[in-house]
């Protein structure tokens, strides 16, 4: 053994402390990781090698660092080598003003940019790239498809068809929406490049309650009026007119995202197709008996005046007594501030009539006690036993309240174990009331006020009432007290109004023999859930569902097409008494009702009134036909035939069971049929705290903000916009401000997409951490420079339509070539299979390697000298490596076009050789065949050559950077394997280029190798040594080890005081004690490391001179 490998034994642990555990964790980061601003090589350079017996040696560069007290080394991007020597210091230059790139899009609308007109951009400037191509492939037709193509096709095999979950015309798109636009067009552009007839259909929803809301709004901030005020066709006018002039937002931004939607097919819900289809299936369902009219209880808001949906219930939970502003009042005059007690349960007595006993009962909503209607007792408690059958008196309006038994509402052991009953105001109470046929007097108002059942209540607001009924019970000296209670409170979405259980009349959907096909169907293996974890949700809701409330008491929305029936003369006739029902006539039109009317009364149809519904149906509704509607069902059109069934659903797992469900139901029911074959549900996006995406929270991120770019300050104004608390209101502005201190920078909508599509790991929330995305802005600069870098490679070259054949045939082809070419047939196997398994993540990492790592890394840099070499000898490795390259290049763009389809669009176009392909060279990379794997072509032996060549190369140059040598000094090399022998020898001109070898000796005598060296065993084969004599100033570097060493020694000591002073054992927290035993390790490690490398530098020292 060499006194040289001796050395680098004993010191071998220093490497470890100063690589340090951020180095070590960076070079395994996931993909949802920020991108490396270095390749794999510069990483490489960095890394310290390996000692003898696999152990790390002393590294030059590690010791420099401890000597000059620093951690990592700088990272240099470029597409070079690694700069590994040391830099002489240079006076700092006077930073020029960055100039601001400013692009004008020249390209009129609809044409084809022109990209000979002007030279490739120096940079890469999103703007510029992303300009003109949407409008022209729109104009080309390409979003397009023919039903006469589809018609007839197998969905997936040989076409695909998908709806875009329609989003609300009143908002703007949000990351989550730009994840399932990069979700869904990603799966679109990969099956039109694969062949298949491929349909994108976009649509908005008409969002009844939001757009209502907001024109109401807009309305009376404009002009002072409400709806009412207008009367419901001009309030309707509108809406409408509000739709046109900003409902288009949404379809901007779709745009932006690059969204290969046929936008020829576009739909609105409330359009004529699709009202028509809401229309038909209401009559249908009605015609089956699975649509019907009935009284029940459901959420009422109360200032929209409307019943609504569960899913349009926002829950907030109070931990006990806490005060809420309620804008529908005018203010609780007990609180500074005008807000209302919520989070109490009140106690209050009931008198038994005819005796002095009085019953005591509890309440979180003590005005309710208005509309109770019994108190219920277990039947099986004692201390009520003497009061079975008998009544408590109402306080305030004297009505016999009669006393049950009922064990399956009542806890015994929970409060006085009596309970009021509100049966109109309390879904629990409602079930009893219905199981003991009580009285159900509902005492509220639509608007929330107290009605004429509430006695000397009448007109006041809700909880102005409780306020009252409290201070009149305490004058009757029937008040008991309150106290803190935890609770739950439903919340208007729309509105931020508390909800109101109330009973109205509405109509329902039966939905159990539905249900029970949407179950089937995924039992039975027809629907697909993916992640299938999801399929337990879609059992629970399923299993357990209940009618389907569809009635909705607005003025925008499709109006429900049912006419109520009377006969002149009539009088007193109640469309909201049940027993009159029939009079409800469902039809397709009023002139169909009237022909049912008058078949039902028998009489002339001069005598007959017909009034329409007001009430409108539930946004969902209409949503649950829009796979087929979008289409013209229920009229058999030529688009139904080709496009119905659809391939996939895709969507937030958030809406399985409001949305997805409904569709399948709908779909089976009207149309017999699945309305796709598979559900890829992707993860909720949240914050990078785990936070919902939420105005209030003001953590909101439009798309456009990361295409375009957004400065600081309007990022800090949609946080104070928000309504956290203070204290959250500046961490939140603090982490803004640091995260990004000049805003978002410009990043383009493949950045964002491309970013978007590494969170994709099905089942898991995304936490998104912006940074990540605007990181991979970086990655499309990279595709940008290496490409523009490559082509001055290939600017001599001209490709053929059989050019893979030709290079793989002609018997030229070198190592590296092969490398190169079997490397993409891995690739465009891994991104067919990931892509067919919705595995965008994996295919997101999957092309990111390749193009980084086997293409520029290694594949780029070895062909340098090849191809700068013009010369007779060499024309044949010249011709394999541009044929080579461009293959990569331009198969590697179509690779990614489905994630990234702007910058790919514009490199493809630049590739030298268009449109000299012959006939069947497409116009655009978006209609090229998506590249297939040619298993001919994969080498699996070569592939292996080549990674001994990149681990004897990777070793070099972590050699070199180890010590520091300067790019421009080459270094000797000696190279000992016991196996490998011949694939190094092959490939030693590849190992001289990557390097930095002067020259390359492998297995050569050991007297011919230097005393002095650097060594990496790199593993039981294969040892790499550097002859390293006169590349050192040994003296000057344990000079400053030994500088390092002496601040470094008091710290330790102040420590180990610290440590052991009086009291430290039990006055510091466990945590403190862990960090600051850790710390002390650090230091000990750090102290024992620098000694070994002075030791180790002065006997180098004297090898050097013997």
């Amino acid at each position: 053994m060499s006194e040289t490998m001796k050395v680098d034994e004993k010191s071998a642990a220093i490497d470890s402390y100063v690589l340090g555990a951020g180095e070590a964790a960076a070079a395994a980061a996931p993909a949802t990781e920020a991108p490396p601003k270095e390749s794999k090589k510069d990483a490489a350079a960095a890394a310290p090698a390996a000692g003898a017996g696999g152990e790390k040696k002393l590294s030059k560069n590690a010791l420099k660092k401890l000597a000059k007290g620093k951690g990592k080394k700088k990272e240099k991007p470029n597409w070079g080598a690694p700069k590994e020597g040391g830099s002489k210091k240079k006076k700092k230059a006077v930073e020029k003003p960055k100039e601001v790139f400013k692009f004008v899009n020249k390209t009129p609308k609809g044409e084809k940019k022109d990209l000979s007109s002007s030279e490739m951009e120096s940079a890469y400037h999103p703007s510029a790239v992303e300009a003109a191509w949407q409008d022209w492939w729109e104009k080309k037709g390409y979003y397009s498809c023919d039903p006469e193509d589809a018609m007839g096709k197998k969905p997936d095999a040989d076409k695909f068809v998908m709806v875009i979950p329609p989003p609300n015309v009143t908002g703007s798109l949000h990351l989550g929406h730009a994840l399932t636009a990069a979700v869904e067009d990603t799966l679109t552009r990969w099956h039109r490049m694969s062949g298949h007839a491929t349909l994108y259909v976009p649509g908005t929803d008409h969002a009844g309650i939001a757009t209502q809301s907001v024109v109401e709004k807009m309305l009376m901030k404009e002009s002072g009026q409400n709806r009412h005020d207008l009367g419901r066709e001009k309030f309707t006018e509108k809406v409408w007119e509000w739709k046109e002039e900003y409902g288009n937002r949404i379809t901007k931004q779709l745009r932006s995202l690059g969204s290969s939607v046929d936008w020829s097919r576009e739909r609105f819900t409330m359009d004529e197709m699709c009202n028509k289809a809401v229309i038909e299936a209401f009559n249908q369902l009605h015609e089956k008996n699975l649509l019907y009219r009935d009284m029940r209880l459901g959420n009422w808001s109360c200032a929209l005046k409307s019943a609504i949906s569960d899913i349009e219930v926002d829950h907030i939970e109070l931990e006990g007594r806490t005060f809420l502003e309620v804008k529908s009042h005018k203010g609780n005059p007990n609180d500074k501030k005008g807000r209302y007690e919520f989070g109490v349960i009140t106690s209050f007595a009931y008198p038994i009539e005819d005796s002095d006993e009085k019953l005591v009962v509890a309440t979180t909503r003590l005005e309710t006690m208005l509309g109770d209607t019994a108190v219920a007792i277990h039947p099986e408690d004692a201390r009520y036993k003497h009061l079975h059958g008998k009544h408590v008196v109402h306080p305030f309006n004297g009505r016999r309240i009669p006393i049950i038994t009922d064990s399956e509402l009542v806890d015994m052991s929970f409060g006085t174990g009596a309970v009021k009953i509100t049966p109109a105001h309390d879904p629990n109470d409602y079930e009893c009331g219905k199981r003991h046929k009580l009285e159900f007097i509902t005492m509220l108002s639509q608007d929330g006020s107290i009605n004429k059942n509430g006695s000397q209540f009448e007109g006041m607001m809700r909880y102005d009432a409780r306020i009252a009924v409290e201070e009149a019970l305490n004058e009757k000296g029937l008040y008991i007290g309150k106290e803190p209670n935890k609770m739950r409170l439903g919340l208007c979405s729309r509105s931020g109004d508390i909800l109101e259980p109330m009973i109205t009349p509405q109509w329902y959907v039966s939905c159990d023999g539905m249900a029970k096909r949407a179950v089937d169907s995924v039992r039975n293996g027809d629907l697909k859930i993916l992640p299938a974890e999801n399929e337990k949700t879609w059992y629970y809701w399923l299993d357990n569902i209940r009618d389907w409330c569809v009635s909705r008491q607005l003025w925008w929305g499709h109006q429900i097409p049912a006419w109520f029936a009377t006969i002149k003369g009539e009088t007193r006739i109640s469309k909201n008494d049940m027993e009159n029902n029939k009079r409800w006539i469902v039809a397709r039109t009023e002139d169909g009702a009237m022909k049912k009317a008058q078949d039902i009364f028998k009489v002339a149809k001069e005598d007959i009134i017909l009034e329409r519904d007001e009430d409108v149906l539930d946004t969902w509704f209409s949503s649950g036909l829009f796979p087929f509607s979008v289409f013209g069902w229920p009229d058999n059109t030529a688009d139904l035939q080709a496009f119905y069934p659809t391939s996939i659903l895709e969507t937030g797992s958030d809406i399985l069971f409001f949305w997805v469900a409904r569709m399948v139901m709908m779909g089976l029911q009207l149309t017999d049929q699945l309305p796709f074959h598979t559900v890829y549900l992707h993860a909720m996006v949240r914050d990078k705290e785990g936070r919902k995406m939420s105005k209030s929270l003001g953590n909101v991120i439009d798309p456009l903000e990361v295409i375009n770019g957004c400065s600081l300050e309007n990022l800090l104004k949609k946080i104070e916009g928000g309504n956290l608390p203070a204290k959250e209101i500046e961490k939140s502005k603090k982490d803004q401000a640091a995260d990004f201190p000049d805003g978002i920078p410009e990043c383009g909508s493949d950045a964002l997409r491309f970013g978007l599509l590494a969170y994709t790991v099905q089942g898991k929330d995304v936490n998104l951490d912006m940074k990540v995305v605007v990181g991979y802005r970086n990655f499309c600069n990279k595709l940008w420079n290496a490409t523009r870098f490559a082509l001055q490679f290939v600017s001599d070259f001209k490709p053929t339509s059989t050019l893979i054949d030709d290079l793989m045939n002609s018997g030229k082809a070198t190592i590296r070539d092969k490398f190169i070419i079997s490397r993409l047939m891995n690739v465009c196997d891994e991104m067919n299979t990931y892509l067919r398994a919705y595995r965008f993540g994996d295919a997101q990492r999957a092309i990111y390697a390749f193009w980084l790592d086997d293409l520029c890394d290694v594949y780029l840099e070895l062909i340098k000298p090849v191809v700068y070499d013009k010369s007779e000898a060499n024309a044949d490795n010249r011709w394999t490596a541009q044929a080579s390259l461009w293959l990569c290049i331009e198969a590697g763009l179509r690779l990614l076009h489905p994630m990234i389809p702007f910058v790919t669009e514009e490199l493809w176009q630049r590739l030298p050789g268009r449109g000299t392909l012959g006939a069947d060279e497409k116009d655009s990379i978006m209609v090229s065949e998506y590249p297939m794997c040619n298993d001919a072509y994969r080498n699996l032996a070569v592939e292996e050559a080549m990674e001994i060549t990149k681990t004897v190369i990777k070793s070099c140059r972590s050699l070199r950077a180890s010590y520091q040598i300067p790019n421009k000094t080459l270094t000797k090399f000696f190279i000992k394997t016991t196996s490998n022998e011949a694939d190094i020898k092959a490939q030693v001109d590849d190992i001289k280029t990557l390097g930095k070898a002067s020259s390359v000796d492998i297995n050569v005598d050991e007297s011919l190798i230097p005393k002095a060296h650097g060594i990496d065993v790199v593993n039981d084969q294969i040892t790499v040594l550097m002859d390293i004599k006169g590349l050192v100033d040994f003296d000057a570097e344990i000079k400053k080890l030994e500088k390092n060493l002496s601040k470094t020694t008091p710290s330790l000591v102040t420590l180990e005081k610290k440590i052991s002073a009086p009291g430290y054992a039990k006055k510091v927290s466990e945590d403190l004690k862990q960090k600051n035993l850790e710390k002390l390790e650090g230091l000990k490690t750090k102290v024992v490391n620098i000694n070994e490398a002075i030791d180790s530098f002065k006997k180098l020292a004297l090898l050097e001179k013997k």
